[in-house]
């Protein structure tokens, strides 16, 4: 260390004496600052990183080394079906046909505010299409509920956030795949697998999250009845808007979760992170004297309605159903001449 702070105190020097405009005082003055500059933003990126810390709720969180997910009486989150835990991530399904799985909060959240970042990864051998189905984040009053709906039951009540890697509806629909919708269930409401969910859609876009070359993300913030959805899927670090939805309630007291499930196509999903963090949000008087959310709600509702008009017939099988029809009416009329000719024939032998 001496001898390296010596070598660079020399070339101070000798930089100094080729130039007289930067005299080594000068030199010197600019390397103090130069070190302060690097222990205050230390300091600051430290501050960041405990005030980050500070806010994140490990109780409602579930990251590497896993702990307390299991099934001891200590554990904070509950595996269900066949989902397993490994060093690297939660698979809550591997690539194999007719699978669930899932992980659920034991602990009920009660936060008014919060926002929750997901790491997850879609990856298998399939090809694009003819892979499936997809995984979902949840905050529900329901918890371990096996079902159709990734891995959950139906007709639940909470958020739903759904990563659809399978288009089951007409191909021709504006919407690439994956697709990832938002869903507000009020334990009435089904959500519609063959129109991948969308007459109960509140928003939603196209994220290429499967066998991606890059971790992929997704943030959902919940504050002042505004929930905010963003993605982050192509590597570039930064988020890009995928719904925002305002006017939304949603109660207290309800259960994080992930589920997902395939069926005759597979993938693996996995969680590697679920962290959530309290979000500190001013409030009027008039807000803090509202009334406790019972059933989650949206204002508004048919704004986010989606018109799922039924699948017409291409051309091509407006041709052939018309030529079976006419082939189909030639067949009764030939059936309806031979008939006739026949009971004409009979009643002419009557008479002699």
């Amino acid at each position: 260390m001496v001898a390296t702070v010596t070598s660079n105190l020399c070339r101070l020097r000798s930089f100094s004496s080729l130039n007289p405009m930067f005299p080594l005082k000068n030199l010197r003055k600019l390397a103090c600052l130069f070190a302060v500059a690097c222990v205050l933003l230390g300091r600051s990126l430290a501050d960041e990183q405990d005030f980050m810390e500070d806010f994140l709720k490990r109780e409602y969180s579930l990251a590497k080394p896993y702990r307390g997910l299991g099934f001891s009486s200590s554990s904070q989150w509950d595996l269900m079906g066949t989902a397993v835990v490994t060093p690297d991530h939660v698979r809550l399904t591997p690539d194999l046909q007719s699978r669930q799985g899932a992980v659920w909060s034991r602990v009920p959240l009660y936060l008014q505010d919060w926002e929750l970042k997901v790491h997850f990864k879609i990856h298998g051998q399939g090809k694009k299409n003819l892979n499936g189905d997809g995984l979902g984040i949840w905050l529900t009053k329901e918890r371990m509920q096996n079902g159709p709906v990734f891995g959950n039951m139906n007709q639940f009540t909470g958020l739903g956030i759904f990563v659809d890697t399978y288009p089951n509806a007409d191909k021709n629909h504006d919407r690439g795949f994956p697709y990832i919708s938002v869903m507000l269930g009020n334990g009435t409401l089904s959500y519609n697998h063959d129109y991948d969910g969308r007459p109960t859609e509140l928003g939603g876009c196209t994220a290429m999250a499967r066998n991606a070359a890059y971790d992929t993300f997704l943030l959902v913030r919940y504050s002042k009845k505004r929930l905010t959805l963003m993605v982050n899927v192509d590597g570039k670090q930064e988020w890009k808007d995928c719904a925002d939805i305002t006017g939304l309630r949603l109660p207290t007291g309800y259960f994080l979760g992930a589920s997902s499930a395939t069926g005759d196509l597979s993938d693996n999903h996995d969680i590697i992170s679920m962290k959530l963090y309290q979000l500190k949000a001013d409030t009027s008087p008039e807000e803090e004297e509202e009334e406790e959310v019972l059933i989650p709600s949206v204002e508004d509702m048919e704004q986010f309605q989606v018109e799922v008009q039924e699948e017409g017939m291409s051309g091509l099988q407006f041709f052939f159903t018309l030529l079976f029809s006419i082939m189909g009416l030639g067949v009764l009329a030939v059936v309806g001449l031979i008939v006739y000719g026949r009971w004409k024939e009979n009643r002419r032998k009557r008479f002699y």
